[in-house]
């Protein structure tokens, strides 16, 4: 068990709360029953009053749904509780994958601040998103709001430096060779502060890339 389940558990037997139900797989139910429905976060976040935060901490069996939480996901979805404790479907395994992308092959996508190369394009139903990143910004007010999507984020700085602004911390130094993983649901914003460009790689769950 984390830490932060540890926590959690502390704080409920001090308040006297107990947990609707135990996680087990029903994180691994709600974000099938959203996929199903090609919802996003947002939008179930929308239907059921519950922040995406916090739905995305069920979906990853990091908190447990308290009753009131499973009401407003049982009504704001519009399904019944034997529907959403359900087991979540078996995943068959796909064996032998692999998909190619030679040097500057992948796919273009640029935005006013960076240049992204999304990695990997012909590989259909990816559990990640690899992408490499020219960093063009070098002021942070070049961005008109934060950077946010759905999911978790990996990156690493390839080359140059780069300055990493997040709605919740100061701002944080990446030289080359250093690596952070966050929640990109968290508004964040990178800008380059060496002389040349900086290059990162990054891998994230999202299906969007901003």
């Amino acid at each position: 068990m984390s830490v932060t389940n540890d926590q959690d558990a502390a704080l409920r037997i001090a308040s006297g709360r107990k947990p609707f139900v135990e996680p087990m797989r029903l994180g691994e139910r709600l974000k099938e029953i959203r996929l199903a429905s090609r919802w996003t976060l947002e939008d179930v976040s929308q239907r059921t009053g519950l922040a995406r935060s916090t739905l995305s901490k069920i979906e990853n069996d990091q908190i447990s749904p308290t009753f009131t939480a499973v009401q407003k996901l049982i009504n704001g979805l519009g399904i019944d509780l034997p529907q959403l404790l359900s087991p979540p479907k078996s995943q068959p395994h796909t064996l032998g994958r692999r998909d190619l992308t030679r040097r500057g092959g992948g796919q273009q996508h640029p935005t006013p601040t960076y240049e992204h190369e999304l990695l990997s394009c012909q590989l259909a139903q990816k559990r990640m998103i690899p992408f490499k990143t020219i960093v063009r910004a070098r002021d942070f007010r070049e961005f008109s709001e934060w950077v946010r999507h759905d999911g978790e984020e990996f990156l690493i700085v390839l080359d140059g430096c780069a300055l990493l602004y997040t709605e919740f911390y100061e701002p944080l130094r990446l030289e080359q060779g250093d690596s952070l993983y966050f929640d990109s649901d968290m508004g964040h914003a990178l800008i380059s502060i060496s002389e040349e460009d900086a290059t990162v790689l990054s891998v994230c769950t999202a299906t969007e890339i901003v």
